[in-house]
């Protein structure tokens, strides 16, 4: 039986962190439970202090089909290398110079939004389509592939 997944980041910032993340894949952040009309209306109702209202957050695909991303705050600052991370689909479907142009411009958009870029990789055919490698706003690597 196939189970659902859950992408879990640790993080410094959980609110600033998941708005990235939301701008980068399209997914919009959860809604708050019940009939709250804001988190932090749900959160004061729930007697969470103002302090601890940004302990967590998360976004989800507004389709449904892509996983839940949860934000958590954590005391410590990121210490080596992921060895998950996550490929943004950028240029499904492109190859060559279409390919490169189409993930140039997402990590263009992305930098604008607190991404950091650290290097392009060239196509190498027949199995290396060329991708581009970034950190989000926390330092996260991850891939436009």
């Amino acid at each position: 039986m196939a189970r659902e997944i859950q992408i879990t980041f640790d993080c410094a910032d959980p609110a600033a962190l998941s708005a990235f993340w939301a701008e980068a894949l399209g997914y919009r952040l959860q809604d708050p439970p019940g009939n709250f009309t804001s988190w932090d209306e749900a959160l004061k109702a729930m007697g969470v202090p103002p302090e601890n209202r940004n302990d967590a957050s998360a976004v989800t695909d507004p389709e449904g089909a892509g996983p839940r991303l949860f934000f958590q705050r954590v005391p410590e600052g990121k210490q080596a290398k992921n060895r998950v991370h996550l490929d943004v689909r950028a240029a499904p479907g492109l190859d060559g110079e279409a390919r490169m142009a189409a993930l140039e411009a997402e990590a263009d958009r992305l930098v604008s939004h607190g991404a950091t870029r650290l290097h392009r990789h060239e196509p190498a055919p027949p199995l290396g389509a060329g991708h581009i490698v970034m950190t989000d706003p926390e330092g996260n690597e991850f891939c436009l592939d």
